[in-house]
């Protein structure tokens, strides 16, 4: 994909034309004018390789016209007239090319043919002088034009054919994003809009999101170089015919891309660069933000500073007007509205930010971190940046500008703890937070010796998800460095402990005793919360059973071994006769109803008899 760039008036359309065949100048008040309006569309192929290009308006009316053309080119032809040299145009053309990051350049010079040689020579030199000044890195020295008799058109081809393959700016994103530069409507067709293809692959009959809307359509058919296609890749110029929306719902400046991935924001935190020789920029200046198709207003606001000087870099935050949707990693503009001027340019590192406090050092190394990154290592510094918050799994796709399937792809490359919820930290980060718990709760283990809770744990790390917590937690329990009991968590005490649990068993023992002795008419159990917790252990542990006197609503406990005794008791009596009566069961064992009743019960319960009318009879021997 190749841009071509330069003042109006100096030949751009005409060297396209004469290159390919196709006039891009295709509404009837270009024709009339003789300049471009807008954005022209050609394709050339040379060999195996087929070359988009698109021509862009050269007045100064119309940049955002070429800032709009200009999103997902690969390299860029400079053209430059040999009778009029470097202009404003040309100057500012180039300065939003670098600031796209798109610097792989083809110059060429046209109107050659109206200077002579030495004046073509030294406006070559000059042209080359300028292009590598303002950080173009020319493919090859510029070649000399005229249309007029077809003097260096080869050489171009061949200059162009040479950029096939080179580095590019476009991220193997996982997900499709194409901004949308014409929509219009065929009869017979319906809606088809079209746009370069920046991340992703798009297929037909596909689901596709229209934003920052959220409407989500069909795609009926694809079409690139006017071919019907079954998918489009990256960096194409494709034509999508859509199914369920019409024309006037796509105005410009949306742009289509995998459905739930991308949502409006009104804060961008981005890295930024300034235009060299442009005015400084200081914080709360309002200008012009251009990405994709789009423009808005926005407020600048830095954050590592307070004026940025000409040429200078820094961190910074755009607060638009509206939502605005782009993924992270996306380049963009900004101009001032007037006088109207390109000002600076850079990329997205949080497309969905929050405001930031500025001056902040530790955020700001973060921030400078994560625009340095490449590859896996944004996904690092996105985590690392995150710190104990933690990112889940949407959130690091979202700052990486990478579709989620893809980031999960990479999460086992990556030294990170996932916790409940998919929620994801650095490593280093997730071991100094399980360091940290034990020292805090061992400086309040004499204010609160049962523990704390994990709601007042949270207090004392405020900078931590509450999944990271817990999983913390988690992990130093089962290791043995923490306990939790009844939702509480502290620290071990061992010489507590032993003389807590020796305690404890002294207590059950005496507990069980005295149950035991009481045989089948037992005494009551206490109803202190220690004595509780201990008989709700040696239920558990089938020392004592849990009866229930439906009459007076309380707990029978009997011991084991009584229960025992009654089974061998009426196991004779049982077996003989029509069973037994509550009575006469109680007589057998000796016990009154307030016993006899939650002892039967529990053995229907556990069917070792069974009731039928007002008699007990046996259901399983006796063991």
């Amino acid at each position: 994909m190749i841009g071509v760039i330069g003042h109006v008036d100096h030949g751009k359309t005409a060297l396209v034309r004469a290159l390919t065949g196709i006039d891009t100048d295709r509404l009837p008040e270009e024709r009339r004018r003789g300049i471009s309006i807008a954005l022209g569309f050609a394709h050339l192929r040379l060999g195996d390789d087929e070359i988009d290009i698109i021509d862009m308006p050269g007045h100064e009316r119309f940049v955002r016209t070429m800032v709009s053309g200009a999103t997902g080119i690969d390299a860029v032809l400079l053209v430059v007239a040999a009778n009029e040299g470097v202009k404003p145009q040309t100057v500012e053309h180039v300065d939003i090319a670098v600031l796209l990051g798109i610097t792989r350049a083809i110059l060429v010079l046209t109107k050659a043919d109206l200077v002579a040689a030495d004046e073509a020579a030294a406006a070559a030199r000059a042209m080359l002088d300028f292009a590598e000044k303002a950080g173009l890195h020319p493919v090859a020295a510029p070649i000399a034009t005229s249309i007029q008799d077809g003097t260096g058109l080869d050489a171009v081809r061949a200059a162009m054919a040479h950029t096939v393959g080179g580095p590019g700016d476009r991220l193997d994103a996982g997900f499709a994003y194409l901004p949308v530069d014409r929509a219009f409507s065929i009869a017979g067709h319906g809606t088809v809009v079209t746009g370069t293809l920046r991340r992703g692959v798009l297929q037909a009959d596909a689901e596709i999101e229209i934003v920052p809307h959220g409407r989500r359509v069909r795609i009926r058919a694809l079409q690139v170089h006017g071919r019907t296609v079954a998918s489009a890749e990256p960096g194409q110029r494709v034509a999508i015919n859509l199914r369920g929306v019409e024309a006037a719902e796509l105005p410009r400046g949306v742009a289509l891309a995998e459905p739930g991935l991308l949502a409006p924001s009104d804060w961008l935190t981005v890295e930024l660069a300034a235009v060299s020789g442009a005015a400084p920029l200081r914080t709360t200046m309002m200008l012009q933000l251009l990405f994709g198709t789009d423009e808005v207003p926005v407020r600048l606001r830095l954050l590592d500073r307070d004026v940025l000087e000409p040429g200078q870099t820094a961190l910074a935050q755009l607060h638009a007007v509206r939502g605005v949707t782009l993924p992270a990693r996306e380049r963009f503009i900004l101009r001032l509205a007037s006088p109207a001027a390109t000002v600076a340019g850079g990329r997205v590192l949080d497309p969905a930010a929050r405001r930031l406090r500025r001056h902040a050092p530790r955020t700001n190394d973060r921030l400078r971190a994560l625009a340095a990154a490449t590859g896996d290592g944004v996904l690092r510094e996105a985590i690392e940046t995150a710190g104990g918050a933690g990112l889940s799994l949407p959130q690091l796709a979202r700052l990486a500008g990478l579709s989620p399937a893809r980031t999960e792809a990479a999460l086992p490359r990556l030294d990170i703890v996932r916790a409940r919820g998919d929620v994801l930290a650095g490593r280093a980060v997730f071991e100094t937070l399980m360091g940290a718990l034990p020292r805090l709760l061992a400086a309040r283990a004499a204010e609160h010796p049962a523990g704390l809770s994990h709601e007042r744990l949270a207090t004392l790390v405020p900078a931590a998800a509450p999944a990271l917590l817990d999983e913390a937690v988690r992990r130093l329990v089962a290791a043995g460095t923490l306990r939790q009991e009844g939702g509480l968590v502290r620290v071990p005490r061992p010489d507590q402990e032993r003389a807590q649990a020796q305690r404890e068993t002294q207590l059950a023992d005496r507990l069980a005793d005295a149950i035991r002795r009481g045989g089948l008419a037992p005494p009551d159990a206490p109803d202190d919360a220690p004595s509780r917790r201990m008989l709700d252990r040696l239920v558990r542990a089938g020392v004592l059973v849990r009866t229930h006197d439906r009459v007076l609503k309380r707990d029978v406990l009997f011991h084991r071994d009584a229960i025992d005794l009654a089974r061998r008791t009426l196991a004779p009596l049982l077996r003989t006769g029509d069973g037994l009566l509550v009575r006469e069961a109680g007589l057998a064992l000796g016990i009154s109803r307030k016993f006899s009743v939650p002892l039967l019960e529990y053995l229907d319960g556990v069917r070792y008899t069974r009731r039928v009318g007002d008699r007990r009879l046996l259901v399983l021997p006796d063991l």
